[in-house]
């Protein structure tokens, strides 16, 4: 039987402060008692000479110093992992909300975990189809990479994370077919409830949600529970991952709603406030999240990572954005000029990237690595031509940048822009590129091999 203490001190925010503890341990669970007899949990945040720091998971409203008692209940949150996770709905707290019954756990896991030791980490190379033509082909995502999306507000960044989630496939490349089993697991923070609702629904109507676990924190409800919604993802994913052997795509959605949440619990901790009044810690507390992607040496399944945050004031150099980019392996920025234009999905090509896109590319086909080089220049030339135009019109542009100029329009119109329900595979990714290279005189195209234009190209 635990011991109870009375002695709450003072309540500031969502923290509770306790004294005269004795063999607390930190991110230890708590039960709150208020007067009225009502239980809220909570974890120590801090333990420090027979004072408890605790964070509630829930308000604090009614909590007082009279009539309250504090019982440790000497575990951590865990989360009760089984293989009926998939297709279920749940708060982020990890308790079911789609009405559906109790899950029966197969065992329960510390949702802190542990990053992946590198040691053990097997590295990734093996090509993942989105569908999206402009993550395919230019910033080719891989089995157990991290790849962020940077998006802005009012950009179509859950449209994008819900097409992605529907379409994601591994697709095996080698000589041997084999069967793989593939899920999902996506966790929203801080969303509207409109925007939780459309997750909901895409998933349902197209059947997605059968292969998929979601994790759903809206505004409305506690700030510490999306704390809590991208370590519960990752305990989901690792179980159906490393134990189950599953290929898992995990998308998280606002990060930025969690640095927020971070930002908030540390104001009230009155802990020195780093850049933008964000912890100094936010690097570490980020890392923690993103290491638990990956692949692991010996274990069939894996943990690729898509992080989605909206960059405030569409700042790149913004802290969450900047220390997001150290930590995973490049990412895809989506552009306001090209939301303007109507095109979907708005990717702006240049600024994005993918570290492992060259080792995706070689899983692939011979001509992919050509073909994404020769793009890459020839759309960012005719950006250049396209500013050009604007300052010296385009009465003054030579022959060839007319060509360029008109390459880039194609290029945003025929390749970038794609439906949202239009899943492309790979070869009709390469058709559309092919064809829009055709439009450039062949000397032009110094980046891909002769044999791969004499065998790829349309012929005219």
């Amino acid at each position: 039987m635990q011991k109870e203490y009375k002695t709450i001190t003072k309540i500031t925010g969502p923290l509770v402060f306790v004294e005269e503890v004795e063999g607390i341990k930190y991110e230890e669970l708590v039960e709150i008692t208020l007067a009225n007899g009502e239980a809220r949990l909570g974890k120590v945040l801090e333990a420090h000479k027979g004072m408890a720091l605790v964070q509630m998971f829930e308000s604090t409203q009614g909590v007082s110093t009279e009539g309250s008692k504090a019982r440790f209940l000497g575990k951590t949150l865990e989360l009760g992992v089984s293989e009926d996770m998939l297709g279920r709905v749940f708060s982020g707290f990890g308790r079911p909300i789609d009405d559906g019954p109790e899950i029966i756990a197969e065992k329960k896991l510390d949702v802190n975990g542990n990053p992946i030791n590198p040691w053990s980490r097997e590295f990734p190379n093996d090509f993942i189809q989105t569908g999206i033509s402009t993550i395919d082909c230019l910033n080719t995502l891989v089995r157990g990479q991290k790849l962020p999306i940077f998006s802005g507000a009012g950009l179509p960044h859950s449209r994008i994370a819900a097409q992605i989630a529907r379409q994601a496939k591994v697709r095996n490349t080698g000589e041997e077919k084999k069967e793989e089993k593939f899920a999902v697991v996506f966790g929203t923070m801080g969303v509207t409830f409109e925007e939780a609702q459309y997750f909901i629904n895409e998933f349902e109507k197209t059947g997605a949600i059968e292969h998929s676990v979601l994790f759903i924190n809206t505004a409305d409800n506690p700030v510490v529970e999306r704390i809590a919604v991208p370590r519960m993802a990752s305990t989901a994913a690792e179980y159906l991952a490393f134990e189950k052997g599953y290929q898992v795509t995990v998308i998280l959605t606002d990060m930025t709603n969690y640095a927020e949440a971070l930002r908030e619990v540390s104001a009230a901790r009155k802990e020195i406030p780093g850049r933008r009044g964000y912890p100094g810690y936010l690097y570490t507390d980020l890392s923690t999240i993103y290491e638990r992607a990956g692949r692991i040496k010996g274990k069939e399944g894996s943990i690729t990572q898509i992080p989605i945050l909206t960059m405030p004031e569409d700042d790149i150099t913004h802290p969450i954005p900047d220390l997001t980019g150290y930590i995973t392996e490049g990412q895809i920025v989506l552009s306001r000029e090209l939301h303007a234009k109507g095109v979907y999905p708005p990717v702006n090509v240049l600024p994005s990237l993918s570290r492992l896109a060259p080792i995706g590319r070689k899983r692939t086909r011979e001509d992919h690595e050509g073909l994404f080089s020769q793009l890459y220049a020839s759309y960012a030339r005719g950006k250049d031509v396209r500013e050009l135009a604007v300052i010296l019109g385009e009465s003054a542009l030579s022959d060839i940048d007319k060509l360029y100029l008109k390459f880039a329009d194609e290029f945003e119109d025929q390749f970038i822009r794609q439906g949202e329900n239009e899943d492309r595979d790979i070869e009709k990714t390469f058709e559309i590129s092919w064809k829009l290279l055709s439009k450039l005189p062949k000397e032009e195209l110094k980046r891909v091999k002769p044999e791969h234009i004499e065998k790829y190209m349309p012929k005219s």
